[in-house]
């Protein structure tokens, strides 16, 4: 993610899945030492104490509701570089439908990152069921746009094999 970062110098970070907010912190952080950009990020539950910091903007509901997108894409079409991480629900519908959504927001030379496609036995949890891998899958073929940089899996050390997808 550093390297992405640093790579991308996004304007957004898209994260759904905010969980209890350590990533979104983190990613805040990566995002002061550009010097530029902030957060949304998405979950359906709520959490007490999560970090709180100038560039992180919590929303609360599911990431593929219209009303949710609407509020987002909005900001995403006023920035010029936007990157998005889908880390919510992990099933194969879910995510491919979040893939959909949040794709024609990712800018040029930037990455739609999709997390966690190393369960339903890509290693993993073999009896998750299908999930961000074959989301993947299935959605590749129609979006030349996208390809998948595995030079972002470092050390062969990823939770993210083949999720790594770049636009061009």
């Amino acid at each position: 993610y550093q390297e992405i970062i640093f790579r991308v110098k996004p304007d957004l970070i898209i994260e759904t899945g905010t969980y209890k907010g350590g990533a979104a912190h983190f990613l805040a952080s990566m995002l002061d030492l550009i010097g530029k950009g902030e957060i949304i990020t998405i979950d359906i539950e709520e959490y007490p104490n999560r970090p709180t910091h100038n560039r992180i903007t919590y929303l609360h509901g599911s990431s593929t509701d219209p009303k949710i997108i609407q509020q987002v894409s909005q900001k995403a079409l006023s920035v010029p570089s936007v990157l998005c991480v889908l880390d919510a629900d992990h099933t194969m519908a879910h995510v491919r439908a979040e893939m959909e959504l949040y794709a024609p927001l990712v800018a040029k030379g930037s990455y739609l990152i999709v997390e966690d496609t190393n369960i339903n036995g890509n290693h993993v949890l073999p009896e998750s069921g299908p999930g961000p891998k074959e989301a993947i899958d299935d959605f590749l073929p129609s979006h030349p746009e996208f390809s998948i940089d595995h030079s972002m899996e470092k050390l062969l050390m990823t939770f993210n094999p083949g999720g790594y997808l770049k636009k061009s």
